[in-house]
């Protein structure tokens, strides 16, 4: 038997000497599992109970603790780029150009078509605040059982007085705007309908 073989098995045998050894100690291991035996390691009961819970190196370091689910498969790169852009069939997460937009032929401003433009109605919305501000600055709190009408600066000359008979006239200390005409505050020409017949009807 030459040297070095000599010298490998020796330090083969140390190791499983020192393994037994520290198996025997903490109770890792089976005391005979490489035949060494400690006759004071077994009547130790902090050993004894270590061997009786059989638990392994991983439940020893995590404790109570829990491992969270981790993927096993790698995703392919299809199923990557359709979590990331979508699909044009289902759901496509890219930016793509609108063609459902229109230029507003008042104001120039961009808004999608078939709703008003938000420019122009911001203007509307802050001039029926206005006008509403005047009527409840000027009636206040009494009952209004006549016509209200509201009217701008100069306009109240351009009719005559009968015009103004039954009204109740509220003026804003402002001219009219160029884009508020008029005709929007008029009533309609069409007569109320004493009938009370819902059409169509015979339809069965």
């Amino acid at each position: 038997m030459s040297l070095s073989t000599f010298v490998s098995r020796v330090n083969c045998a140390f190791r499983n000497f020192e393994r037994a050894l520290f198996g025997a100690l903490t109770g890792r291991y089976p005391p005979g599992e490489y035949g060494v035996c400690l006759d004071y390691a077994l009547d130790s009961p902090e050993i004894n109970n270590k061997n009786t819970k059989n638990k392994s190196i991983l439940e020893e370091i995590l404790g109570d603790g829990f491992l969270y689910a981790v993927p096993k498969h790698r995703r392919t790169i299809e199923k990557r780029l359709k979590r990331k852009f979508g699909h044009p069939d289902y759901h496509l997460k890219i930016l793509l150009p609108r063609k459902d937009l229109v230029s507003c032929n008042t104001c120039g401003d961009d808004h999608e078509a078939g709703v008003l433009c938000p420019t122009c109605y911001k203007k509307v919305i802050e001039e029926t605040k206005a006008m509403q501000e005047a009527i409840q600055s000027e009636l206040k709190l009494e009952p209004v059982e006549q016509e209200v009408v509201v009217m701008y600066a100069g306009e109240k000359d351009n009719h005559p007085e009968e015009f103004w008979k039954g009204k109740r006239i509220v003026e804003l200390e402002k001219p009219r705007p160029q884009w508020f005409s008029d005709n929007l505050l008029q009533k309609s020409t069409q007569k109320g309908s004493d009938s009370k017949d819902v059409k169509p009807s015979q339809l069965g």
